[in-house]
């Protein structure tokens, strides 16, 4: 089982940005997806979540700015970032949670398998 993010970068606020999420090893459409952010000093937040039924859970700071979806037949997941804000500066991790239809899934716990994190700045 493998996960790879990648799209990080450098934007300035406001600005969007697409992170993709490629797996290998296991069906994206058959498992509880998430992403995971670690900003500068503070700990690793669960920030969204797409259950293998297609619900979406998402945290406060990041609703309505955040979308999470996938492409099963690339077998790929994405975090479409819009609106962003320098408060948004963290390393992203792609991951799966352990549990059905996302359970707990703002806890990092709840996940196990991760990919490597991609780095988010913005920045003007």
């Amino acid at each position: 089982v493998q996960l790879q993010a990648s799209g990080g970068g450098l934007v300035q606020p406001g600005g969007s940005l697409r992170l993709s999420c490629a797996a290998s090893g296991f069906t994206l459409n058959y498992s509880n997806i998430g992403w995971i952010r670690q900003a500068p000093g503070k700990k690793r937040e669960g920030i969204l979540c797409i259950s293998s039924d297609g619900f979406a859970f998402s945290a406060d700071s990041v609703r309505g700015r955040f979308t999470i979806s996938r492409d099963n037949a690339k077998n790929t997941m994405y975090l479409q970032m819009n609106s962003l804000e320098p408060e948004d500066t963290a390393n992203y991790y792609c991951a799966r949670n352990r549990f059905p239809k996302c359970s707990n899934w703002s806890s990092p716990g709840s996940y196990d398998y991760w990919g490597q994190g991609t780095q988010v700045t913005v920045s003007s």
